[in-house]
């Protein structure tokens, strides 16, 4: 049965994130020093301070502040240091612009620090599984929620990773994780499901993901999806992330005739141009 999403997600303050056939742009700055593509990092405030101002510019309505890196292989990071590089970029930007903050984070300590200091959804990479705490502070603070499918952690996850059925394995983890976040007390239009492109997936479970994200998108969750300048694309175009906007830009069009309606980028206003014509042949064709 095909599920319609929620109208809008609720934030903080009164505001919400309008969906009803819109997209959003959720623009990428890593406040880390080992994110994958060395464009996303910003390091010191002045660099987050201009990373958002130009992610807004380009059309962003999200901002997605991150202080660990989930990239394959990546290590983990102490909860200080972590809070250390995520508070005062939620709190440098949150003083200059209204713009929806979300912070990347699986730790609560870093979640509930980041939403004292403005941000207005917790996205987690472990679908709220990592942290026995991150579920019941989510529904206390009334945030709206990214739950994400990955397999196994960072440091493992593309260490042959197999599946029967990617697609339906990663809704079946997603549609669970959200009935035990409704079930901590997270209302279901706080809800947004992330398919998890290139955590714990080969090329062709990325692919098939894609192609079939409609199935998750008929859930009656908002979609986001993460595939900026991502391996996969690489290994179909044969360039390294420098080289793999054209790839990203194609991939978010493929996602957006599926349904996906939040774009985890890095390149915000290139991502905003090529899905508002995209859309807009979508609209004059009637699909």
């Amino acid at each position: 049965m095909i599920v319609s999403p929620p109208d809008s997600i609720p934030l903080p303050r009164g505001r919400s994130l309008p969906l009803g056939g819109q997209f959003h742009v959720m623009g990428v700055i890593n406040a880390t020093p080992d994110s994958f593509w060395e464009g996303s990092r910003a390091c010191g405030l002045d660099a987050v301070v201009d990373a958002a101002a130009a992610m807004i510019e380009g059309g962003a309505s999200i901002l997605d502040i991150g202080g660990e890196s989930t990239r394959p292989g990546a290590d983990y990071v102490d909860v200080d240091e972590e809070l250390g590089r995520v508070v005062p970029a939620v709190r440098a930007i949150r003083a200059r612009w209204d713009t929806a903050i979300s912070v990347d984070t699986r730790k609560s300590a870093v979640a509930r620090a980041a939403v004292e200091a403005g941000a207005d959804i917790v996205n987690d990479v472990a679908a709220l599984g990592d942290d026995p705490d991150m579920a019941p502070f989510c529904a206390a603070a009334g945030v709206p929620v990214v739950l994400m499918h990955k397999k196994g952690i960072p440091a493992t996850m593309q260490d042959r990773p197999w599946y029967d059925d990617c697609p339906r394995e990663t809704l079946d983890f997603l549609l669970a994780a959200a009935t035990r976040a409704m079930e901590a007390g997270i209302g279901r239009d706080r809800i947004i499901l992330d398919p998890g492109i290139g955590f714990g997936k080969r090329l062709e479970d990325n692919l098939a993901l894609i192609a079939r994200l409609d199935e998750m998108c008929a859930s009656g969750y908002p979609v986001l999806v993460g595939l900026s300048r991502k391996s996969f694309v690489g290994a179909i175009t044969g360039r390294p992330p420098k080289g793999r906007l054209a790839g990203s830009l194609a991939a978010a069009c493929a996602a957006r005739l599926k349904g996906a309606s939040i774009f985890r980028v890095h390149d915000a206003a290139e991502t905003r141009d090529a899905l508002l014509v995209f859309q807009a042949v979508l609209d004059a064709s009637g699909t």
